[in-house]
């Protein structure tokens, strides 16, 4: 398998039977290729050659980013990702050998769900993730910004009056604003620097990371929107461990794009699979990943409904605290 040709491949499926002959094709090129998934897989009694559906394939426990470089063969690697985590806390390493590769990915991505990024003024309020080296969410929104081609867009860390002060000034601007952060600093903003637009989009990228009280996403969103005056809150699903996002543009039900997908775990028997509409364990393709693992089981909860839209609904018990997805509900 060339993988060079197979990374194009990824980014023109159209179809289920597209999305399904290339998993297996990335799970050979990987097992192959990967010293760390090929020893997953071997421990469990995996032949390749038996596998035939991405059903069957083995899904790495996302915790090996921690110990373990997750990385195809003898790929050199020119960017690092690391998750965020407490003082003290280990954290996992992405190494990234194609960043076109992931750049390819999350602008076809943003292009999918909201279009062109300059019909953006995109600002970032991302206390917690500017402060730290090697944030992938950093990496994104800095390519969108600059994408984006707007002398208003940027990065704010704890400047919120500031922040509320641009969007009333792009007041009578045709564009739209974008207004892009975690948790628990847009609920900040919104209780100290409630502002309105006409052409506002709020974006949650999920997390209190231990500065607040979690609360329900409904909580959330519904403080969100009185402030901000907006109907919906859109959300982005995303970890240092991929290299893809799925997003929610309303009721926190998410889609992703075409070469990713969201499979659920039984919580008891992760051999197995849960039905439509109940929760269970996360388990994560992405295909983009062709050079480290496409295949991982993660410590989300959430559940699959039956036309592919898919919601988050917490974490495992004693699962490591994380910059995503801390939300109950």
């Amino acid at each position: 398998m060339d993988p060079r040709s197979v990374a194009s491949d990824i980014f023109r499926i159209q179809a289920e039977k597209d999305f399904a002959r290339l998993s297996l094709q990335v799970f050979r090129y990987q097992f192959d290729q990967n010293k760390v998934y090929r020893e997953f897989c071997s421990a469990l009694g995996v032949i390749p050659s038996h596998v035939n559906h991405y059903r069957e394939i083995p899904f790495m426990p996302v915790e090996f980013f921690k110990n373990h470089t997750v990385v195809c063969g003898d790929c050199s690697t020119s960017l690092l990702f690391q998750s965020s985590g407490t003082t003290g806390q280990q954290t996992s390493r992405h190494f990234i050998t194609d960043p076109d590769l992931y750049k390819t990915s999350f602008l076809k991505c943003f292009h999918l769900f909201f279009g062109d990024p300059r019909s953006f003024h995109i600002l970032a309020l991302l206390p917690g993730y500017l402060e730290r080296e090697h944030s992938s969410l950093v990496y994104m929104v800095e390519e969108l910004i600059a994408q984006s081609n707007s002398e208003h867009s940027g990065f704010y860390l704890n400047n919120q009056k500031e922040l509320q002060h641009k969007i009333e000034g792009l007041q009578t601007d045709n564009r739209f604003v974008l207004l892009l952060g975690v948790s628990f600093a847009l609920l900040d903003m919104a209780e100290k620097y409630p502002v309105k637009h006409p052409r506002l989009i709020v974006m949650e990228t999920g997390g209190m990371k231990g500065k607040r009280k979690e609360l329900v996403r409904e909580e959330l969103h519904d403080l969100l929107k009185n402030a901000f005056g907006v109907s919906e809150v859109c959300s982005e699903y995303g970890m240092t461990e991929l290299l893809s996002q799925a997003y929610s543009l309303r009721n926190g039900l998410f889609s992703c794009p075409p070469w990713m997908k969201i499979l659920i775990r039984d919580v008891n028997d992760p051999r197995e699979w849960a039905p439509y509409g109940r929760t269970g364990g996360v388990n994560v393709i992405d295909l983009a990943n062709l050079y480290s693992c496409s295949f991982i089981a993660t410590q989300d909860l959430g559940k699959v409904h039956e036309k592919g839209v898919f919601e988050i609904s917490g974490r495992y018990d004693n699962s490591d605290l994380r910059g995503c997805n801390l939300m109950v509900g």
